[in-house]
């Protein structure tokens, strides 16, 4: 594995584009693609950027030589990011159920406020997550919380509204067919093109 190779592939395990590399390094997207392509290398003042930015040693970058454990323990010691992601997801997603499940049989505010709270507490997770945990694995742990928790986050909220709208009954946490089928298919048309559009944004950074 050549120096190409190795921007190449810390590139892509923290998630980002070239266009993203570059504006982290402050050079243009073409040189990331030249570095990347061998057909220019990065001066030395843009190896110490990538070294810094990527969270290795320039003799790494340079000549592939790995880190001692000495060196490396200092990362070893921050958590994943992706662990708090996962986490946090799992909270949002029992808040979700929760909450649909008390209405369910209670049909009263405090099931949609009991959601809501547990929602609170995962997002709360994901927000330390993304302060103590290791920075080079924070990229990936964004893209996969937002990927799915768009479909979480908006689900109550975008429910509330329809539900205020519809029939007047604005505390149920998921929407209710009191009114026409028009705007029961309205809603979801909304949600769905919304989570989608969100997630092809994810996509389109990770390539």
């Amino acid at each position: 594995m050549n120096i190409a190779d190795r921007i190449q592939h810390l590139r892509k395990v923290k998630g980002i584009s070239q266009e993203e590399l570059a504006n982290q390094i402050g050079v243009s997207r073409q040189s990331v693609s030249k570095w990347e392509s061998e057909q220019t290398l990065p001066d030395i003042e843009k190896i110490i950027l990538l070294s810094d930015f990527f969270e290795v040693t320039t003799d790494y970058l340079l000549k592939g030589i790995e880190p001692t454990p000495c060196e490396s323990i200092s990362t070893h010691e921050k958590p994943n990011g992706v662990i708090f992601t996962i986490v946090a997801t799992t909270m949002n997603a029992l808040g979700l159920i929760v909450a649909a499940m008390i209405w369910n049989e209670k049909q009263t505010a405090i099931a949609t406020l009991t959601g809501l709270i547990l929602i609170i507490f995962g997002c709360m997770i994901y927000g330390i997550g993304m302060v103590i945990s290791d920075q080079s694995s924070q990229t990936k742990a964004k893209q996969l919380f937002w990927s799915i928790n768009i479909w979480i986050l908006t689900f109550i909220p975008l429910s509330m509204a329809y539900n205020i709208m519809t029939s007047g009954l604005g505390t149920a946490p998921y929407p209710l067919l009191d009114a026409s089928y028009v705007g029961f298919i309205l809603f979801w048309m909304i949600y769905i093109m919304l989570g989608s559009i969100v997630n092809l944004l994810i996509y389109k950074q990770r390539a």
